[in-house]
């Protein structure tokens, strides 16, 4: 059941998304070659907590699953889609291509949202990726305004991802959110004819967030039963907004850092 939220919750997750953006912006900030994947996270949290909110993915389960995700933020490297724990704890390298995937919970509110950051020096096609996946969020936002379909945002994204080279993960798909984290509908970054179509409307709030790999779009999890991989073992990346929907115009809620 879709959930078109009120100006009250609209506004708390402005608010939650404004601190989000700050302590994602410390962390690209503070990503450099030997810091820790640990470090992160803590860092991550202090700041969550000092801007009086709270991490919402440490403890969260997915449908089923006794084991609780163990840290506050995902951070996955090169060839990791998304969804891989902070711990154990890894060293950045010179080369790395980091994915940063954090939400937090602010006055019943979870906003969400993702950068992917080059570690150092990458290679050319490293920076296409990344530039590609950037543009492929922003043209998805444009395609989510009232009155629109939510598959018009999939179709938009995949042609331009598809029309620069690299193919979006099929497996993995945006998503509303809310009072919780994963909230309907889906929003994939593709067509997906088994979905009843959904028109967009004031009051939906959507976590618009394109997962592009350089290679084949197959992804497999890994035996952690949290880190999804490419299938190819090339580079994928990953950006994600989390956005509310008015009658005359599209929001932000969680700036991307500069």
């Amino acid at each position: 059941m879709i959930t078109l939220k009120k100006s009250e919750e609209i506004d708390n997750l402005r608010q939650g998304g404004a601190i989000l953006s700050r302590v994602l912006g410390e962390l690209v900030r503070r990503a450099a070659p030997g810091v820790t994947t640990l470090e992160l996270d803590e860092l991550a949290e202090r700041l969550m907590r000092e801007g009086g909110a709270e991490p919402s993915f440490k403890g969260y389960r997915t449908s089923g699953d006794v084991r609780p995700f163990p840290s506050s933020v995902c951070i996955s490297l090169n060839d990791e889609v998304v969804h891989a724990p902070a711990t154990p704890s890894r060293t950045l390298k010179e080369g790395d291509l980091l994915k940063l995937d954090i939400g937090l919970r602010y006055k019943g509110m979870c906003p969400d949202m993702a950068v992917t950051v080059p570690i150092g020096a990458v290679s050319d096609d490293a920076k296409r990726l990344i530039a590609a996946t950037r543009r492929a969020l922003e043209i998805g936002i444009e395609k989510t305004v009232a009155g629109n379909w939510v598959s018009d945002v999939g179709k938009t994204v995949d042609k331009f991802v598809r029309r620069n080279g690299f193919s979006t993960v099929k497996d993995l798909v945006g998503h509303g959110v809310g009072k919780n984290v994963h909230e309907e509908p889906l929003v994939p970054n593709f067509f997906d004819s088994s979905l009843e179509p959904v028109r967009i409307e004031p009051g939906m709030t959507l976590a618009i967030e394109p997962m592009i790999n350089a290679g084949i779009e197959d992804v497999r999890l890994l035996k952690d039963g949290w880190t999804v991989v490419t299938a190819d073992h090339r580079l994928s990346a990953h950006f994600e907004a989390t956005v509310a929907v008015f009658a005359d115009k599209t929001e932000i809620m969680t700036p991307l850092p500069v």
